[in-house]
């Protein structure tokens, strides 16, 4: 059968899909893909695998994508993050039968990714990127597609777009966010540069980012014109997204737990899920919060659980008339909704006013009020009451004389100890203050190789020992003759 491209590809093989839960590492889980496939989603990417450890690694591939079969979890396609053509290939080869289409990740910004040079990181590299794409469609039984995040510049962001389609891409994931655009600096993304590509290439284009509810995605492709939505941290705090309801926290949650008992998965995972669909209520129960955190066991998991069902359900038992969800939320605490980074209000896309409580609070302290800190450091304040965050108070170094990092006290060379650890290797010196003792071990080295040839060498010991006794009987003879 031949290789479905473009439109017939996303029309036939994907089933013309438009609701689609985005590629999360350590997130997008064969059970959190199947709790979202029966909430409304249409189609699903794997966590970024790892092309490299994915071909090398037999057990990676068996936790990641080779486990139980499950009819139920198509159509899907597996994202691989990867620089080097021959090597994307490899793994994707490995990887096919057991999917619909690969997907090359071009939009991680995070500092790893720009550690192992993948990625984001990749976006300058157009020659690179066009070998990969080259070598991948026409290598693989399955379509290629890439995800990728857009330049500041939106014409730049377009030739980007046009050169992958030209490399074989056959369908292309905007997030409308550059690289810098992420963290506390997420900020909103562009849907002017989602709908400028949509007119610029043939391929279906499926956006990302700013999709916090049902509204949204209807608004982003009527604005933009995309086949399909992506959704990441929407479907995380709300499964049911795309069945436009806001359920409560403890269905989802519950739910997913008995799909774990069927499709098992590391505990950090079901953890991470439970921290995001219970975000609100956990700024409420801080015991519980801590529980969650230190539980080791999935019984366990379900145990904090259902002590917050009950919590929330005593709750809305005690509840006044006409009572109203506090601290800005839309809904109370124990319903799925959005959670809205600081300075991210989406509003790009549904009119909507969604004034959610921030993750975290004010960085600065100006009076000591601790409800300025964020929980990190709260956490230190409890330890040491005394720590004090004002950045005036901050002890000033003394700097390194080679590269401005703080110095040692005690360093003989005035620099910091990996600037110290290459003069002292250099000149073979000891360092004491930095604890660096390249003479002393070269001296104790020589005397044990000169005690090691006296060993192996017996004759050099007796001429020695011969040596000696001649000179002190000459010594004496002297002494006498005095």
């Amino acid at each position: 059968m031949p290789k479905l491209r473009g439109e017939a590809f996303w029309r036939e093989t994907l089933r013309s899909a438009h609701y689609v839960v985005a590629p999360m590492v350590d997130q997008s889980e064969l059970a959190w893909r199947l709790l979202s496939r029966r909430h409304g989603a249409q189609l699903c990417y794997t966590p970024m695998l790892h092309a490299q450890v994915f071909l090398r690694d037999a057990n990676y591939r068996r936790e990641n994508l080779y486990g139980e079969a499950c009819p139920e979890d198509r159509p899907l396609i597996v994202q691989f993050c990867a620089n080097d053509p021959e090597v994307f290939v490899q793994a994707a080869l490995l990887a096919q039968d057991y999917c619909d289409a690969i997907d090359l990740n071009l939009g991680c910004p995070q500092m790893i990714a720009k550690r192992g040079h993948y990625g984001a990181f990749l976006q300058e590299e157009w020659d690179l990127l066009q070998r990969m794409i080259l070598l991948a469609n026409e290598k693989l039984s399955v379509p290629i597609t890439c995800k990728i995040r857009v330049f500041p510049d939106i014409d730049k962001t377009v030739k980007y777009a046009q050169m992958l389609e030209k490399a074989g891409c056959q369908l292309l994931t905007v997030h409308g966010r550059t690289k810098e655009q992420k963290g506390p600096l997420a900020g909103v993304a562009s849907w002017e540069h989602i709908q400028a590509v949509r007119k610029a290439v043939s391929i279906p284009v499926f956006a990302n980012g700013n999709i916090q509810c049902l509204s949204d995605v209807e608004e982003c492709i009527r604005k933009t014109g995309v086949h399909g939505v992506m959704s990441a941290e929407g479907n995380l705090h709300n499964p049911a997204l795309f069945e436009g309801r806001n359920p409560l926290v403890w269905e989802m949650a519950e739910e997913y737990l008995e799909i774990v008992q069927k499709y098992p998965c590391p505990l950090s995972y079901v953890r991470a899920h439970l921290f995001k669909l219970w975000h609100h209520t956990l700024q409420v129960y801080q015991q519980l919060r801590e529980e969650l955190a230190k539980v080791k066991t999935l019984e366990g998991i379900v145990d904090v659980n259902r002590e917050l069902k009950l919590r929330c359900q005593e709750e809305i038992a005690n509840q006044k008339e006409g009572e109203k969800p506090k601290e800005g939320l839309p809904f109370f605490h124990w319903i799925c909704q959005p959670y809205i980074r600081p300075g991210c209000k989406e509003n790009g896309a549904s009119g909507t006013e969604k004034s959610v409580r921030g993750k975290r609070a004010l960085e600065e302290e100006e009076d000591g009020n601790s409800e300025l800190l964020s929980k990190n450091k709260q956490k230190k304040k409890l330890r040491n009451p005394n720590k004090s965050f004002d950045p005036s108070l901050k002890p000033k170094y003394a700097k390194c004389d080679q590269c401005g990092n703080p110095k040692g006290n005690k360093c003989v060379f005035n620099m910091c100890r990996g600037c110290c650890k290459k003069r002292a290797f250099k000149e073979t010196a000891d360092c004491p203050g930095h604890g660096l003792l390249f003479k002393t071990k070269y001296e104790k080295s020589l005397s044990w190789q000169s005690s090691q040839r006296v060993i192996q060498n017996p004759e050099i010991s007796r001429r020695g020992d011969a040596e000696v006794g001649e000179a002190a009987v000459l010594k004496e003879a002297g002494d006498g003759a005095v």
